[in-house]
């Protein structure tokens, strides 16, 4: 199984994002999900 690297995730989540000129809220209402899941990948935190 491969090791994820949660804050590399985060960072290219957020890279993406702002290369779209989207904010969280937008990404996260496009994606059907709270812009507070938004913020906690962009900031490499995870909840299982």
């Amino acid at each position: 199984m491969p090791t994820f690297d949660m804050m590399k995730i985060g960072a290219n989540i957020m890279r993406a994002r702002k290369a779209k000129g989207m904010t969280q809220m937008q990404l996260a209402n496009a994606l059907g999900i709270s812009f507070q899941a938004v913020s906690n990948w962009e900031r490499g935190v995870s909840h299982s």
